[in-house]
């Protein structure tokens, strides 16, 4: 049974997650039974994006467990699928309960402006990611985000890039951070740059419609401008 479970855990850790949540399974009858089994369980049906059943193991980790760490991250898991899936207020009380429990950090309120901007609040999640940056002035994640929203939403195109080029500064391979480098620029008014790193971005990540959509946009104004300048 051990040796199942480490064979499985080692699934995961490949990235393997069908099959490594088809091993967990074999592990136990009765897995809610099992705080660890819960939280792998939980984690691999989050991977596969079958939230119910994810939430249904996470949650007996949050109750169950005993690993603080554990109990963080299934609560991160739990506010991330309860935003995509619509259930705000339940999203605000694992934030809450990780706040009341001590585990403020920078990915606490980004989860938490995450779950603002999903709403529209965009305000409150700038507010929030200005809160993060705070406790962690270099947080890639925080800085990507808060740049995203400046640029995409109009805000502060030139603050926008700022922010961005320090993100991409520490990750100048993360196609996400590119891509809103990219998007940055071309709203600023920086058309060449703004291909440049959404080409990138898009080389990294052959297939995300977000970044094409964004590559195409800028290409169509170059080409116009081009067009304009002919005459």
């Amino acid at each position: 049974m051990a040796d199942r479970f480490l064979d499985a855990k080692q699934l995961y850790k490949l990235g393997k997650f069908r099959q490594a949540l088809s091993e967990f399974l074999k592990v136990s009858d009765e897995p809610l039974d099992n705080p660890d089994l819960s939280y792998y369980l939980g984690l691999c049906y989050s991977k596969i994006e079958e939230w119910d059943d994810a939430l249904l193991f996470l949650e007996q980790v949050v109750n169950s467990h005993d690993d603080i760490l554990r109990i963080y991250q299934s609560r991160m898991i739990l506010s991330y699928i309860y935003t995509i899936t619509g259930r705000i207020k339940l999203a605000e009380f694992e934030l809450n309960k990780l706040i009341e429990e001590g585990f403020e950090s920078p990915q606490v309120y980004s989860n938490y402006s995450y779950i603002y901007y999903e709403t529209g609040k965009v305000e409150k999640s700038i507010e929030y990611l200005y809160l993060a940056l705070d406790l962690d002035p270099d947080n890639s994640n925080a800085l990507n985000s808060i740049g995203y929203i400046l640029a995409d939403r109009g805000i502060d195109s030139d603050k926008a890039v700022e922010y961005c080029l320090k993100a991409v500064k520490s990750k100048p391979e993360n196609p996400s951070y590119l891509d809103s480098l990219g998007w940055s620029f071309f709203k600023s008014g920086q058309n060449e740059e703004a291909r440049h790193y959404l080409k990138r971005a898009f080389d990294l990540a052959v297939g995300n419609k977000t970044i094409a959509a964004h590559l195409r946009t800028v290409i169509d104004e170059i080409e116009r401008i081009n067009r304009a300048k002919l005459g």
